[in-house]
């Protein structure tokens, strides 16, 4: 009976396979490109614990266990990074989560088709602007001459370098995330929002809701399991900030504020040559990362019908 089982599976897998055989030549190739960009560089993961020497290699560097750890957790900069990465983070879910669920939703309610393409291309734009160009962008805009210093000063504000302030840059580097991403983000949603019955609306129409009750208990209830699965992807991010970015716009004026643990890495592992250290810390960050995911897909799990497993 055990064979006869295997058999049958066998001959299923096979018919499958000859059955959809571009979907599955599809799917190889991105598990060959995460095999061999994101699962076989773990390997390198070793350094963290060892006090690696490049001509010495990695398995013939000297073991030195969670040293590399405990001297980041003593580190001066130790508080400030941390501090830093996680208040960047949670200032963009509490603002720049919203905001395509927000655009999204204003979209949906757009009858004119010409208004909705001209908003959403205009929206999608900056996503597929170079960093550094919307880098440049912002250094120009904020600069003492720039566009919005030259508007504040109409109010009686001064001019000033807008990114030399320290208690500016979080704020200009969240609100430049959410123009650059409030487009893109917004394509989910409004696939989801397609996905809703049309015949609900219709009922709650002749029952006498309106559009903002429709809201409450049509749109929303609707693309909440969407909205739950992006949050709970999104927290599994929530101690990574792209250093791109970061390096174009801060300066030493602004380490206060703006260093973060992409950051402080770049700078230790690749400018001062501390691989081990600067991987201990990568190692430290992602383990961080992965417990906030999994707190976040257990919260979600006890406390509603959505999860990722």
């Amino acid at each position: 009976m055990i064979v006869k089982a295997h058999n049958r599976k066998k001959n299923i897998l096979k018919t499958d396979f000859k059955k959809n055989k571009y979907i599955y030549l599809m799917v190889s190739i991105v598990v060959a490109w995460y095999i061999i960009f994101a699962y076989i560089p773990m390997y390198g993961v070793i350094i963290a614990f060892k006090d690696f020497n490049p001509g010495r290699g990695i398995l013939n560097s000297p073991w030195v266990g969670l040293d590399n750890f405990k001297s980041f957790f003593i580190d001066p900069n130790f508080r400030r990074v941390i501090t830093n990465t996680f208040l960047i983070n949670i200032y963009d879910i509490l603002w720049g989560f919203p905001a395509p669920i927000i655009l999204a939703l204003l979209m949906n309610e757009v009858r004119s088709k010409i208004f909705k393409k001209t908003v959403q291309n205009l929206t999608y734009l900056p996503f597929f602007i170079s960093i550094v160009v919307v880098c440049g962008i912002i250094i120009d805009f904020t600069s003492t001459n720039g566009l919005i210093n030259q508007l504040l000063s109409h109010f009686g504000f001064e001019k000033t370098n807008l990114l030399a302030n320290k208690d500016l840059f979080r704020t200009i580097f969240v609100g430049s995330e959410i123009w650059q991403g409030i487009g893109w983000g917004s394509i989910i949603y409004l696939a989801a929002l397609t996905n809703i019955d049309q015949q609900q609306y219709e009922a709650a129409t002749i029952d006498g809701a309106g559009r903002w009750k429709q809201l409450l208990h049509i749109t929303l209830p609707g693309i909440s399991s969407t909205i739950i699965i992006l949050l709970i992807l999104r927290m599994g991010s929530i101690m990574s900030v792209g250093f791109e970015k970061i390096i174009l716009l801060y300066n030493p004026l602004t380490y206060d504020t703006a260093d973060v643990i992409s950051s402080y890495v770049y700078r230790r592992g690749l400018l001062n040559a501390d691989y081990s250290y600067s991987t201990a810390i990568g190692l430290l960050n992602s383990l961080i990362n992965f417990l906030f995911l999994i707190g976040a897909n257990w919260l979600s799990k006890k406390y509603s019908e959505n999860s990722l497993w």
